[in-house]
């Protein structure tokens, strides 16, 4: 069984950008987002998976992915999945032992820019560079899935 355990956090300033040692554009959609889990197809470059994750609140949830042909993810997004879809640019950036993940969107939610970082244990120690602000692992509108109905541009 895989387990993931990340924390998410909003920015405070854009400094990381002098960091960033590669960056990838992914999109993505969701083929169900139920109470128990969510399925989805992500697509970046010339690759495609297919990704199961519990829908636990917190920072530890149960995920698979699976690498599928990049045609038949395509035509799921574009036949199967919820729209609007989620399209961002990752950008990764090294800090100490850990690789902070900065996910910057696009389209409906535009302006939106969330860091995560993934850890190896639940309780696991990290730093927190000075670019990072609030952390929202706690809350549901920071979830992609949640993204995917309720697009950022729709907030107050």
């Amino acid at each position: 069984m895989a387990l993931e355990i990340e924390h998410k956090f909003l920015l405070a300033n854009d400094t990381w950008r002098q960091s960033v040692s590669h960056s990838m554009k992914f999109r993505q959609g969701y083929l169900t987002s139920e109470a128990s889990s969510s399925i989805r197809v992500r697509i970046s470059d010339d690759k495609a998976w297919l990704n199961i994750k519990s829908a636990t609140l917190g920072t530890h949830r149960h995920e698979y992915e699976y690498e599928i042909p990049l045609q038949d993810a395509n035509e799921m997004i574009i036949h199967l999945c919820v729209k609007p879809l989620i399209e961002k640019t990752r950008h990764f950036v090294k800090v100490g032992s850990h690789t902070w993940e900065i996910d910057e969107f696009e389209g409906e939610n535009k302006g939106l820019i969330v860091a995560e970082i993934e850890l190896q244990a639940i309780g696991e120690r990290f730093s927190l560079p000075e670019w990072v602000g609030a952390e929202v692992t706690h809350d549901l509108r920071y979830y992609n899935n949640n993204l995917s109905k309720h697009p950022f541009a729709e907030w107050d």
